[in-house]
């Protein structure tokens, strides 16, 4: 192990001790007079409610509004900073998915604010300004300030700290400090980004709808609102909440360990630096220790992956490049790191990124991925997402090649899911296999069979009638409503399959299975069975049930229209 990465931990260790009306606002002219005025920036994702609240309670003579989003203006909050709009206040209102981005759940709305750009605007001169002069946030969505971690620490990062030379009990008391500095949450993003801001309110958890949190809000505002734009935390707003889970934050300051964390996360996001730049950073992010490269794994995927040929080429990049390309001692420490990744998803993307570092030929790429698949065949614990994995994984058919070896190898032999594997890789008889799991009475196989059919389904029609036929033999009503349903994902269009159903439909013992049936007709080509008659045998032969209006009715609806 390097010196330079060696040294880097201790020093780290010291220092870590949801709904309504669009948006609607005037667009961005020019940047706002301010006359004296506070200025309130609202960006409206999805519910004016909570800006309607302060707009109708804020003295215009001492506040002034400026709604951040330009409908139909995919770079809107760019166009804020361009225009050298800075907020005192800043309202975001719209559901938070309490990892990346606040949305809109309205039809028709397309406008929705990624955390990234956020990050973004935080970092860069180019928009300094924009909340500069920040006093207070208002953060309307769910888990804003969720202090719970996005990410749970594995035992990966131990190991890996053990191979490069901590003592194990020195290696778990570096992997919980790294886990508590890396691992993150909604609160800490937060911070971050809204740097030496005083206040900023968000929730923990739920947060109210918009109407909802309006009426709270409006009763704050109604008892004075002189606090508003001071900065100062205000124990009535939170008074006014406390059926909710309404919490407080201040921004990150720079003597607080997490003011290293946003350096790094600013070399990633700051439009100023050059590719070139940022990936001087990088190679100096892969000299540390493997286990704190992993925390940033997403950041530095993204990244070499948005780098275009063109951008490649260019000198000063290329250079950069060639650098990481060259730095052994880094990539010896990465795939080490990758090659014993807890989870098969997190290898297979580590294993991608030594590609794109050129740390890895396309071969090499391919024999790395086919180890893994080895690795995973070895084990007893397989399941649908390594199904799943290994589909996407050789979406071409690039992995094709490696089946022979994997046949051969060890294996926890047996199980529909290892049958599923070798089939993602191109085995005819394992495939077969799978075919059969549809009609299994054992739920576990029945979702490995639907995970492999979403990616290879099943386009013979005589392999199709044989399922078919095979699921109208079966006896145990629940497994039946299982394969059906998989069956339905397939969206039929053979007409032989099609009657199939439509005659066991009489003769089925369960409205669950009827309810099936009908669900796997709905999503088929119906064309063929449209006529009177189906209609009137769904009718005639529906079996009594508690599910009220269900599929059957829309089915019903649905073939009388043709």
């Amino acid at each position: 192990m390097s010196g330079s990465a060696r040294s880097y931990l201790p020093t780290f260790l010291l220092a870590a001790a949801c709904v309504c009306d669009a948006a609607s606002g005037p667009p961005l002219a020019a940047a706002p007079s301010y006359n004296g005025k506070q200025t309130v920036c609202t960006i409206t994702v999805n519910s004016s409610d909570e800006k309607e609240a302060f707009r109708r309670s804020l003295s215009p003579e001492k506040f002034q509004f400026v709604e951040l989003i330009e409908r139909g203006r995919p770079d809107w909050l760019a166009s804020a900073c361009q225009q050298k709009v800075r907020c005192d206040v800043l309202v975001i209102s719209g559901h938070y998915d309490g990892r990346g981005e606040f949305y809109s759940d309205r039809p028709g709305v397309r406008e929705f604010l990624p955390i990234d750009e956020m990050e973004r605007a935080a970092c860069s001169n180019s928009c300094s300004g924009l909340f500069s002069q920040l006093k207070e946030v208002y953060l309307f969505g769910c888990n804003t300030l969720n202090p719970d971690p996005l990410t749970r620490p594995s035992s990966e990062i131990g190991r890996s700290l053990v191979r490069s030379g901590y003592s194990p009990v020195d290696a778990e008391r570096a992997a919980r400090a790294l886990s508590a500095r890396y691992a993150g949450s909604s609160r800490d993003r937060m911070r971050i980004i809204f740097k030496d801001v005083p206040v900023i309110y968000g929730f923990s958890a739920k947060a109210p709808v918009g109407p909802t949190a309006a009426s709270m809000l409006s009763g704050y505002l109604r008892s004075g609102s002189s606090e508003v734009g001071t900065g100062r935390a205000s124990g009535r707003l939170l008074g006014s909440f406390s059926s909710s889970s309404l919490a407080m934050a201040s921004g990150a300051s720079d003597a607080e360990p997490l003011a290293v964390l946003r350096r790094d996360v600013c070399q990633f996001a700051d439009d100023g630096l050059s590719p070139a730049q940022k990936l001087a950073f990088i190679h100096e992010l892969l000299g540390r220790q493997a286990a704190e490269v992993r925390m940033y794994l997403d950041r530095v995927e993204k990244y070499v992956a948005s780098l275009n040929d063109a951008e490649r080429r260019e000198p000063a990049t290329a250079a950069a490049l060639d650098a990481i390309a060259r730095d052994q001692d880094a990539r010896v420490r990465f795939l080490a790191f990758a090659r014993d990744a807890d989870q098969p998803a997190v290898r297979a993307r580590m294993i991608h990124v030594a590609r794109n570092l050129d740390w890895l030929t396309p071969e090499d790429e391919r024999v790395e991925l086919i180890r893994m698949v080895g690795d995973r065949l070895a084990s007893n614990t397989l399941n649908p997402a390594d199904v799943d994995l290994v589909c996407a994984l050789n979406k071409e058919h690039d992995l094709d090649a490696g089946l022979h070896a994997l046949r051969a190898s060890p294996v926890s032999a047996g199980t529909v899911a290892r049958a599923a594997i070798l089939a993602c890789l191109g085995d005819d008889e394992a495939r077969e296999w799978v075919l059969a799991a549809v009609t299994s009475p054992r739920d576990e196989d029945v979702q490995i069979a639907q995970v492999y059919l979403r990616h290879r389904p099943i386009t013979d029609v005589n392999a199709l009638r044989v399922v078919t036929a095979a699921i109208t033999r079966m006896g145990d009503a629940k497994a039946q409503v299982r394969a059906l349903d998989t069956l339905a994902d397939l969206h039929l269009s053979d007409p032989e399959s099609l009657g199939e159903l439509t005659r066991l439909f009489p003769v089925a013992e369960s409205a669950a299975v009827q309810v099936a049936i009908a669900g796997v007709l709905l999503r088929s080509d119906y064309e063929a069975i449209a006529k009177p008659e189906v209609v009137q045998t769904l009718r005639e032969t529906r079996l009594k049930s508690t599910y009220g209006a269900d599929l059957i009715d829309a089915l019903i609806r649905r073939l009388q229209i043709r």
